[in-house]
């Protein structure tokens, strides 16, 4: 028989990418603007009332971190800010749109798309490196919240990394093997057992309409 020692315990985490930023389109990663009116709307329609999470964590940049504390205060949650959780850093293309990047760099963007792995932005950081850094936030947070009901609100780059590793993408088709639109959740379910920890994506819920690009 199992004693309480061994019993199976299961997490869940949802995955909620931040909302539209103000600022357009563009290559964003580390820059650290804020959510427009209209991504905060469109945060406040990707939860709902029913939502019960025991803790909030979330990336510290402006547009997860204002709504994640924001829920956190409402609901009376500990909020923990994980700097790992933060997007990809794409260098020199960070505040440039793709055809500005285009026009000043010819096929290496189409390159990018095509094989981020190994076609690195000028001064950005590597695709491994990011990886590296998210998953390690990402099972410290597992170990930390065992057993809990956790919102994580983070970006669309971590996001496609956490769903690689829970669904076995290879890393070269991390980036567009998923869409990810703008407050698109995720959740996953995290079974530790006697036998080893066990996870799985359970639902992948994009708003309606709503547009996804992937470089914030």
């Amino acid at each position: 028989m199992r004693d309480s020692a061994t019993a199976a315990k299961t997490t869940y985490i949802d995955l909620i990418r931040h909302g539209e930023p103000e600022g357009g389109v563009k290559f964003r990663g580390s820059l650290d603007d804020p959510l427009s009116n209209l991504g905060w709307s469109q945060m406040e329609s990707a939860i709902a009332s029913t939502d019960q999470w025991d803790v909030v964590v979330a990336s510290p940049l402006k547009r997860c971190r204002a709504f994640a504390e924001h829920v956190a205060s409402t609901n009376d949650l500990p909020c923990h800010i994980e700097p790992e959780l933060r997007e990809i850093s794409f260098g020199e293309w960070e505040g440039k749109t793709a055809d500005v990047i285009e026009k000043e760099s010819g096929d290496l963007i189409r390159q990018f798309w095509a094989d981020p792995l190994n076609n690195t932005p000028p001064g950005a950081e590597p695709l491994t490196r990011f990886q590296t850094r998210v998953i390690s936030g990402w099972n410290r947070w597992l170990d930390n919240l065992e057993g809990k009901r956790v919102l994580m609100v983070c970006h669309g780059g971590t996001i496609r990394m956490i769903l690689a590793e829970v669904l076995g993408i290879p890393l070269e088709k991390s980036f567009a093997g998923v869409a990810i639109p703008f407050a698109c959740r995720s959740r996953i379910r995290i079974d530790q057992t006697e036998y080893g920890r066990f996870s799985a994506m359970v639902s992948h819920s994009p708003l309606i309409n709503t547009p996804s690009p992937s470089m914030s």
